[in-house]
């Protein structure tokens, strides 16, 4: 293996622990995405696996609308339409102004590592999001903007993002150097207004991030169709950063109470992997976020096999690749797998390197364990 590894470290071991093969166990490396893996296993211990996002919706004696969020990252399209149908059964007759109360959540800064791009992958996270903060829109040759998606209509803010683009179809992060709260707020306000006129509820008025009155009525509180087991097979399977971080931001909120803040969502995954797989291997996990988008993560070989260990019950939520259940982690520099080799032996491959040669690892210890 010399020849394939200049700076990394792989292991095997079996359902019982036992460490069949090994390569620098101990040494910490930037783990990129296999750290879903532990926030998973910690987000399962915490929330439970039926646990699932909620949404609550206020009226005022103008009829006007407040939205309080507590990090739903499902709250698409489809959702929100179920959302505005269950207002008007409950006797919501007309939306006039949209308010977002972004109360719940006081980050100290958005997602460490995450960069300032239209890739949806750089999305931010808040406590009131729809559609994963990303917009899909097609540019027609005449230059004309639509949304790309039947169940999404066409918004100001689409129009306004894909301006001056070649025709096409794109996925674009809704912020890319602007202000993430009043963004985010602007496209959620945004969409539930399109639906609104979709479903055929009256009304207008303008949008804005408010606090919700002591005086405006709770008309519903929405808990998504979604639970946590659906959306940690989405991230695990999709790696996606945006569902990732808002479930490990929920871990910390459910621990010590909202807002949510980065800290408290440290302090909670942490704790929950030193409950679930001692106070030695929590320690070589280093969370700086959820996802693992930030350079300053670490973990070691030992941990991670330790993680996949504890994580046996959830296996079969990670995706097949190169013939065995997989989560990989890439960035610049990075090339690392985690997961379950076919007799179910857990494997690591850690490569914090230039060269990218985790598949022929991954093809030699499929050979021999």
């Amino acid at each position: 293996m010399s020849s394939l590894i200049q700076q990394g470290g792989y292991g095997v071991s079996n359902s019982s622990g036992k460490i069949l093969v090994s390569c620098n166990l101990d040494t910490p490396y930037i783990p990129a995405s296999i750290l879903k893996i532990p926030t998973a296993l910690a987000a399962f211990s915490i929330l439970g696996r039926d646990y699932r996002f909620t949404t609550r919706f206020y009226t005022d004696s103008k009829k006007n609308l407040y939205i309080k969020g507590f990090g739903d990252p499902l709250l698409v399209s489809e959702e929100v339409a179920l959302v505005l149908k269950e207002l008007q059964t409950r006797g919501v007759e007309r939306i006039n102004a949209i308010y977002i109360d972004t109360s719940s959540f006081a980050l100290e800064k958005q997602v460490p590592g995450r960069e300032e791009s239209t890739n949806p992958y750089d999305a931010p996270v808040g406590p009131t999001v729809v559609n994963f903060n990303s917009v899909g829109v097609r540019v027609s040759k005449k230059g004309f903007i639509s949304s790309n998606e039947k169940q999404t209509p066409t918004l100001p803010i689409m129009r306004e993002l894909a301006r001056n683009y070649r025709p096409g179809q794109y996925r674009l992060n809704v912020c890319k150097g602007c202000e993430p709260n009043k963004q985010m707020a602007r496209f959620t306000a945004e969409l539930f207004r399109g639906l609104q006129k979709r479903i055929g509820i009256p009304g207008k008025g303008d949008w804005a991030v408010k606090q919700t009155p002591d005086t405006a009525k709770l008309v519903y509180e929405h808990h998504n169709t979604k639970n946590l087991q659906y959306l940690a097979s989405s991230f695990l399977k999709y790696s996606s950063n945006f569902i990732t971080n808002l479930v490990y931001l929920a871990c910390g909120a459910e621990k010590y109470g909202y807002p949510a803040t980065w800290a408290k969502a440290d302090l909670a995954v942490h704790l929950e992997l030193v409950k679930l797989l001692g106070d030695k291997t929590a320690a070589e996990i280093v969370h700086r976020e959820g996802a693992g988008l930030s350079r300053e993560n670490r973990i070691t070989v030992r941990a991670m096999l330790n993680v996949l260990e504890a994580f046996q019950p959830y296996r079969k939520l990670l995706r097949q690749r190169h013939g065995v259940l997989t989560k990989s982690g890439t960035m610049k520099g990075i090339y690392n797998y985690a997961g379950y080799l076919k007799n179910g032996n857990g494997y690591v491959i850690i490569l914090n390197q230039v060269r990218n040669t985790r598949k022929s690892v991954l093809e030699r210890l499929k050979e021999k364990y």
